[in-house]
């Protein structure tokens, strides 16, 4: 796919990530740009096409629109912008005392996905991902990646949509309509994955990071999860079995969190400790 070129004297800097920034456009509201770091040619195209697999899906996600490249060589996705929209984070951050609303609505949205069932020739196993990341990291014993390669294999496969950076910051909302974003990790699998990182997001993250990141106080995104588990799993479900059936596999995120940081990550291999011994 040929990109388009585009100047980015038609957009203001609304926002940044790992990979890149944010952009809305000056005069037309309902344009935005994700723009990619230098360098980084390859993971826009890709990330495009599967955008556009997903939203054909009718997975609600905003729908992309063009492949384009900056005047210095930065390359990057035009999407449809979803005006007035606010991320479920960012609203439970805002209004915390509707923390069991929030946290009930992103729990539906989460349980429709996981129910959707994908051509598998089309999209990536989960499991394949997570292999592939535990072969390349450098800070597992070999002892440890067999144990941690047993259990992501001995996982049950699922035939099912998987968001794949499934935080709440990750979901937004405006009106009485609901869309995921960021869904350029979207693969197929068990649900189980794409729930460790709910939990990790809203228990196993530090203080400081879910201030800054999710615009809330530790104690109201734990809350938050508090009241996602009843609505997804069910009302008898015990939030302490809960976590600790999810806790291993918020505990996989480590070998992202280590391939980005380049060193290990304590706080996060321990919730591995059921997996390891």
């Amino acid at each position: 796919m040929e990109a388009r070129q585009i100047s980015l004297h038609d957009f203001v800097l609304s926002g940044g990530g790992f990979n890149g920034e944010s952009y809305d456009h000056k005069t037309d509201p309902s344009i935005m740009l994700k723009l990619y770091f230098p360098g980084k040619i390859q993971q826009p195209l890709d990330e495009m096409m599967l955008a556009r697999k997903v939203y054909s899906m009718g997975i609600p996600t905003p729908e992309p629109g063009e492949y384009v490249v900056t005047e210095d060589g930065r390359y990057g996705i035009l999407f449809h912008r979803i005006l007035g929209k606010k991320s479920y984070s960012r609203a439970t951050g805002d209004e915390p005392e509707k923390v069991a609303l929030f946290a009930s609505e992103f729990a539906k949205m989460c349980l429709k996905l996981h129910s959707t069932h994908v051509d598998t020739t089309q999209f990536e196993n989960v499991k394949d991902r997570y292999f592939r990341l535990l072969e390349a990291n450098p800070f597992f014993t070999p002892a440890e990646k067999e144990k941690i390669g047993k259990f992501i294999a001995d996982t049950p496969d699922e035939d099912t949509a998987i968001h794949g950076d499934l935080q709440f910051s990750n979901a937004i909302f405006t009106g009485d309509k609901r869309y995921f974003i960021d869904l350029g990790d979207f693969c197929y699998g068990n649900h189980l994955f794409d729930l460790g990182m709910v939990f990790l997001s809203t228990n196993l993250s530090q203080e400081d990071f879910i201030t800054e990141t999710f615009h809330m106080p530790k104690a109201v995104a734990m809350e938050f999860w508090r009241n996602f588990v009843p609505v997804y799993f069910g009302k008898d479900a015990v939030l302490e079995e809960i976590n600790e059936m999810i806790l291993p596999y918020a505990g996989l995120k480590t070998l992202i969190i280590e391939r980005d940081a380049g060193q290990p990550q304590p706080l996060f291999r321990a919730a591995l400790r059921n997996i390891l011994g």
